[in-house]
């Protein structure tokens, strides 16, 4: 029995609606600094990340509801997530280096495989997105020449990351939904800060190339 309520349920759709605004700030702002590839990986993990999101906090209200436990929608939210955050994180590092790699043809062979449970590759998988999001978006404060947006994009890293260990665990208990509702609202509240600010401070018009903004 899990102990949730439609008023946790609507809680968290909170962050969701946080990080997706963000994240079109920023989509609006990097748009012109992209190539169609890093563009397209960009808001790809957005999407992911949003649907994530919005399909887990949509469990919870079934749930609470009393409608039903549509499991594959819990199942599904920290593997989606995660992959988005990657594929954001390298939108990001391509949209620095100006480079993009080649596609990998991998062929397939029929053959029992063992099972694996594990969640460990997601959460390498999420700390790895998130820190190419915080390392470039830090790069994007220094070249506007506001350093100090880096310690708001460094603190949503560390509430990501706390919230990517904490959805890991057993969420079958009230208080441990709430907390981890409370460090995920604090970290996408920052994510829209940063994002803001950058956009305010003239995101939009800088030129990576030379650091000044038209």
């Amino acid at each position: 029995m899990k102990d949730f309520s439609v008023v946790m349920a609507l809680v968290d759709f909170i962050p969701v609606l946080l990080f997706a605004v963000a994240a079109v700030i920023l989509m609006r702002d990097l748009y012109n600094k992209m190539s169609k590839g890093a563009f397209a990986l960009f808001a790809a993990g957005a999407i992911d990340i949003v649907c994530a999101g919005a399909l887990k906090a949509l469990y919870k209200l079934l749930y609470a509801a009393g409608v039903c436990d549509f499991e594959p929608l819990n199942a599904m939210f920290f593997p989606v997530q995660s992959i988005g955050f990657l594929l954001a994180g390298v939108g990001i590092l391509a949209m620095i280096c100006h480079r993009q790699t080649p596609k990998k043809v991998y062929s397939v062979t029929a053959a029992a495989v063992p099972v694996f449970t594990g969640t460990f590759i997601f959460v390498g998988f999420m700390c790895g997105g998130l820190g190419l999001i915080t390392v470039g978006l830090s790069y994007l404060s220094a070249k506007l020449k506001k350093g100090w947006v880096m310690a708001i994009f460094i603190f949503a890293f560390f509430c990501c990351v706390g919230m990517g260990y904490l959805s890991s665990r057993d969420f079958t208990q009230a208080s441990m939904n709430w907390i981890a509702q409370g460090v995920n609202i604090a970290g996408q509240g920052a994510f829209l800060a940063g994002a803001l600010l950058l956009h305010r401070f003239g995101l939009a018009g800088l030129k990576l190339g030379t650091g000044e903004s038209e």
